[in-house]
């Protein structure tokens, strides 16, 4: 039994998909004017949990997502300049050049967090026509208006707007950051299509019934997820700030569209704090993937540490969190290295049902991450369960972690198994030493082998040596 968070309900459902065996999931993606942070990172890994979490139950998933290349305005409202223009002037490129750019970038980092590639990446400025179709219906069925700067919905004629947000209008208005429009019939009424200014030409704009100009934000969802997924569809993802005013407008349009609710769940996850505060670029803050591993983290590392809080609970970032979260992963790769044989034989493949069904409750309940994670613990921690079976076991809950344990643990014991025959006599001459308890002398050599590029640990189950760095 899947069972997960409703933001439309605000509470936890069994999860029941549209069609028998297969589900409809769409998310939102970046805004590709800039590189997207580890704050959006955790929100992508949330989602690609959860994918892997319904695969792992047997079902066929059809993940759609957008690439947001156009009409996403400063501030989130109706006001202020084009992100990707903007983005485009700090560059000194074109629009279409930083949205190549920053698109390929987002993917090349998605994939180092073993994020993979959604089975449809829709581009809003490939998908024009159909959010001009949109408009027109809506236009059709009385829910647009045209002022002097774009063609708008009127929320007023939608009995149940701002129902996932939980917001009176007042508090949506707020939400949305919107400036006072006397055009506007509402406050919460929003854009569907934007007119190009008179005075200057838009880098990316279209002919449309209406004017020159270029979609409005919250179309592009609305067209593309149905367009691909049909409607209804299973499962709308995304960022916790999104909920308010772009999924609340996302709504909007499409019931007045087709006239019956489009999504049955909703699924939002929570954002990530910085030394307990907002991050934002800003703030100096807003670190990307490659500030990690500038530092000298692997991608995983962070997907790790993503697993310390569930996806709908603030995580708060620190470098010394993430060190922790480090030397924790990298722990694992070690004990899971130690579980190979060096002569593999015939693999059963065989698992441990009683853990393999308890990470499959943890993962299915809400995707219950930290839990999960404690049990890959505990389950490695258990001294009776042959090592081939707790190898097949990990690697088989590994489908829902992402984290490329057993490839990481193979890299690793390769990387051992090649220990030069000169630190081999120093590692025995060491043992001698710690023997006689000839201290001094053990701490030398362990100096020694260190400069050579490998590190001793001393533990309970003996003598270990890795080489020196983070090998994961």
């Amino acid at each position: 039994m899947i069972k997960l968070y409703n933001s439309l309900t605000r509470k936890k459902e069994v999860f029941n998909p549209i069609a028998t065996g297969s589900v409809k999931m769409y998310a939102c993606g970046p805004t590709v004017y800039d590189r997207a942070h580890i704050g959006n990172f955790r929100t992508y890994i949330m989602e690609d949990v959860l994918r892997r979490m319904l695969k792992y139950n047997g079902l066929n998933v059809l993940y759609a997502q957008n690439i947001t290349d156009v009409g996403h305005l400063v501030g989130d409202g109706d006001e202020g300049e084009d992100k990707m223009e903007k983005g485009a002037r700090a560059a000194g490129k074109t629009a279409w050049e930083i949205a190549k750019f920053f698109t390929e970038e987002y993917f090349k980092d998605s994939r180092r967090l073993n994020i993979a590639d959604p089975n449809v990446s829709a581009r809003a400025t490939d998908h024009i026509k159909e959010q001009i179709e949109m408009v027109k219906k809506l236009e059709e069925l009385g829910f647009a208006y045209k002022t002097s700067d774009g063609i708008y919905f009127d929320t007023s004629k939608s009995t149940n707007y701002g129902e996932i947000a939980r917001l009176d209008k007042e508090g949506l208005k707020e939400g949305a950051r919107v400036e006072k429009n006397p055009e506007k019939r509402n406050d919460t009424d929003f854009a569907l299509w934007k007119f190009s200014p008179k005075d200057k030409k838009r880098q990316m704009e279209w002919d449309s019934p209406w004017g020159v100009g270029f979609p409005g934000w919250h179309i592009e969802c609305s067209a593309m997820s149905t367009k691909y997924l049909g409607e209804p569809f299973d499962i709308h993802a995304g960022a916790m700030d999104l909920l308010p005013v772009h999924h609340t407008n996302e709504i909007a349009q499409n019931e007045a569209v087709f006239g019956h609710k489009t999504v049955n769940y909703w699924i939002h996850g929570a954002f990530l704090l910085v030394n307990g505060g907002r991050m934002g670029k800003s703030l100096g803050n807003a670190y990307t993937l490659s500030d990690l591993e500038q530092r000298g983290f692997d991608p995983l590392a962070f997907r790790y540490f993503t697993f310390n809080a569930g996806y709908r609970q603030p995580l708060n970032f620190t470098w010394q969190a993430l060190e922790g979260s480090a030397k924790a992963y990298e722990n694992l790769i070690q004990k899971i290295s130690d579980l190979m044989p060096d002569n593999p034989g015939i693999n059963t493949k065989n698992i441990n049902e009683e853990y393999a069904v308890k990470f499959k409750n943890l993962v299915s309940d809400d995707m219950s991450m930290p839990e999960a994670l404690s049990l890959v613990w505990e389950m490695m921690k258990d001294k009776n369960i042959p090592n081939d079976i707790k190898l097949n076991t990990i690697t088989k809950f590994d489908e829902v972690l992402g984290l490329s344990l057993t490839e990481k643990a193979e890299e690793l014991k390769n990387k051992t198994s090649n220990i030069p025959e000169q630190v081999k006599i120093l590692i025995s001459e060491r043992e001698t030493a710690r023997l006689n308890k000839e201290w001094k002398r053990s701490d030398e050599i362990r100096a020694q082998i260190l400069k050579m590029g490998f590190e001793i640990k001393d533990t309970g189950e003996g003598t270990k040596i890795t080489p020196v760095g983070k090998f994961v």
